[in-house]
């Protein structure tokens, strides 16, 4: 028997978000007519991060922020092996994997917020650039560039080794779940919500957050500072 823990949008959210990102630091590496594609990726991402916010309080159980996010005490506990909670409520981000996923995504929004003000002041400029200093535009530049492009590696190198850990260490596949949606039944868990409706409100979700990167990529062309 199965349960389902991860909703529809959410996986595709999981999987969309490492499309692009995985985008975003090739064509930031390649440069050039790539950037576009830079761009994209990150308005994209906007698009995204927007859904996740939201999913974080209108999404189903396991999605939502107060069913995984845990204090420094928790986290401690989990790290030393004295996790407390009984099995039913471990299903989902553990004490550690939620802070990972925490600084994921906060990494990655400031990633795309630094972007949208960068300033390479050759050929690429974020279309908020315009509209501050060009000392304050150098400070986010120099966070995109030099702080927050590495820290984006080290999350996302943590990432693929817990991914590693879990499946040869502990023989537990983390993949397939996050594909299928279900785990092995658990006695007391509670199944995500995975209705159409649910979806559908995660459709309109992105759709606004498509609508404001959209209206942020158009900036850029509009009078600033």
């Amino acid at each position: 028997m199965k349960v389902r823990v991860w909703d529809l949008p959410l996986r595709l959210f999981h999987w969309a978000l490492a499309v692009c990102v995985t985008v975003s630091i090739v064509t930031g590496l390649i440069g050039g007519n790539a950037m576009q594609y830079h761009y994209w990726s990150g308005y994209t991402l906007i698009a995204l991060l927007v859904f996740r916010l939201v999913w974080g309080v209108a999404g189903s159980r396991h999605a939502r922020f107060w069913n995984f996010v845990h204090g420094p005490r928790d986290i401690w506990r989990y790290v030393r092996g004295d996790d407390p909670r009984p099995e039913h409520l471990r299903v989902g981000h553990n004490p550690l994997g939620s802070l990972s996923v925490l600084a994921l995504l906060t990494v990655v929004a400031l990633q795309v917020i630094s972007g949208l003000f960068a300033n390479d002041e050759i050929f690429n400029q974020g279309p908020l650039a315009n509209y501050v200093s060009d000392r304050t535009s150098a400070i986010f530049t120099f966070y995109h560039t030099t702080i927050g492009q590495p820290l984006i590696y080290a999350l996302v190198g943590l990432h693929l080794a817990a991914i590693a850990y879990y499946a040869i260490f502990k023989r537990e596949n983390l993949v397939r779940p996050m594909l299928t949606g279900d785990i092995d039944t658990v006695a007391g868990v509670t199944p995500a919500r995975d209705t159409w409706a649910l979806r559908l409100l995660a459709l309109l979700i992105v759709a606004a957050g498509g609508v404001l990167a959209w209206w942020i990529s158009t900036l850029g062309s509009v009078g600033g500072y």
